[in-house]
C-alpha cells in the first residue's frame, strides 16, 4: 500500500458526498412529521461503514476493469453507487430505529442521542423505520437511462437479500428467541453472519455491481464481505464489555444485561479478540485473491472495524 495513500482522506472525500445526498433526499415532502422523525433517524451520526464499503467495493471493481467507458455510461455507474451507498444506510438506519423500541431492545441511546422512540414517540419511529426502508428502494430505481434497468434490478435484488429474512431480518428474529440460551459457536456465527454479517456483505457486492465486477474478482470480494461482517460483531460485542456509553455512542453492557449470547459470552474475552484477528486476516487473504489492482481502500476498511475503539 502507497504510504501517499490515506483512509481518512479517502473517507472524508466519499463520506461528503454521501452525507450531502443523504441530507438532500431523506425526509423531503414527507407529512405530518414524518420527515423530521426519518431525518433524525439517519443525518449527523454513525460510521457510514456500510455506504464506505459500497464506495470502496465498486472503486475496486472498476479499477479492474479492460474497456474504458463512454462519459455517459462512468456518470451512470458513478451515480448508481451513490444511490447504492445510501440506499444501504437508509436500511441500516430503519434497523436501529426497530430494534431500538420496546418491543425489541427497549434501548434509549443511539450514536450518543436519545432513541427515536423516545424523541418522537413510538408510532412515529415505527413510521420512520417503514418509510426508510421503502425509501432504500425508490433510490435504486430512478427514472434515470444512464443506469441500466438490470443494474438497478440486481441492486435491489441483493439489498432486499441483505435485508430480509435470509439476512438481518432474520438474524434478529434468532437474536430475540436466543435470548437466555447457550447457542453453539455454529450456532452464533449463524445468528451473527444474518443479523449483521449479511448487510455488511450485500454493501460490498453493491458497490461491486454498479461496476460490473470480473467473474473472478466477484467470489473473492463474497468472502472478503463475509470476512469483515463477521468481524464486525465479534468486535461489537467485544467493545459491549471493555468500552462505556460515552465511547460507543449507546447503552454499554446492554448484551450482558439482557442475556444475550455473544462471543465474548461464548469463548470469552481474549479468544474472542483472537478471532477477531483471524476474520482480519482472512478478508485481507481474500483480497490478495481478488485480483483487483486496487483494493486499499476495501483493505484499510477492514483494518478500521477490527482496530476500532467504539
Amino acid at each position: 500500500m502507497s504510504a501517499a495513500w490515506d483512509l481518512g482522506s479517502w473517507s472524508r472525500e466519499h463520506l461528503e458526498c454521501v452525507e450531502q445526498a443523504l441530507s438532500r433526499w431523506v425526509g423531503q415532502g414527507a407529512p405530518a412529521g414524518l420527515g423530521d422523525a426519518m431525518r433524525y433517524a439517519v443525518l449527523d451520526g454513525g460510521k457510514r461503514l456500510r455506504p464506505l464499503l459500497v464506495m470502496a467495493a465498486y472503486e475496486a471493481a472498476l479499477s479492474a476493469r479492460q474497456s474504458t467507458w463512454g462519459a455517459a455510461e462512468r456518470s451512470g455507474a458513478d451515480e448508481a453507487a451513490l444511490r447504492a451507498a445510501c440506499a444501504v444506510e437508509l436500511i441500516h438506519a430503519y434497523s436501529l430505529v426497530h430494534d431500538d423500541m420496546p418491543c425489541m431492545d427497549n434501548d434509549v441511546l443511539r450514536r450518543g442521542k436519545p432513541t427515536v422512540h423516545v424523541q418522537f414517540g413510538e408510532a412515529q419511529a415505527l413510521l420512520a423505520g417503514d418509510a426508510l426502508q421503502a425509501f432504500a428502494f425508490e433510490l435504486l430505481t430512478p427514472d434515470d437511462e444512464r443506469i441500466p434497468g438490470a443494474v438497478q434490478a440486481s441492486l435491489c435484488r441483493q439489498l432486499a437479500h441483505a435485508a430480509g429474512s435470509a439476512g438481518m431480518a432474520g438474524g434478529q428474529a434468532i437474536d430475540l428467541a436466543s435470548v437466555g440460551l447457550a447457542l453453539t459457536e455454529d450456532q452464533l456465527r449463524e445468528m451473527h453472519r444474518l443479523k449483521t454479517g449479511a448487510l455488511l456483505e450485500g454493501s460490498v457486492m453493491m458497490g461491486a455491481a454498479c461496476a460490473c465486477v470480473p467473474p473472478q474478482a466477484k467470489a473473492a470480494l463474497q468472502a472478503y464481505g463475509a470476512a469483515v461482517g463477521l468481524a464486525f460483531q465479534v468486535v461489537d460485542d467485544i467493545l459491549d464489555v471493555i468500552a462505556d456509553s460515552a465511547t460507543l455512542g449507546k447503552t454499554a453492557g446492554k448484551d450482558a444485561a439482557s442475556d444475550k449470547p455473544t462471543y465474548v459470552s461464548l469463548l470469552g474475552l481474549a479468544a474472542a479478540q483472537a478471532y477477531a484477528s483471524e476474520l482480519l486476516a482472512a478478508a485481507h487473504a481474500a483480497l490478495a485473491d481478488s485480483g483487483l489492482p486496487d483494493a486499499r481502500a476495501l483493505a484499510a476498511l477492514a483494518d478500521m472495524v477490527v482496530r476500532r475503539s467504539h
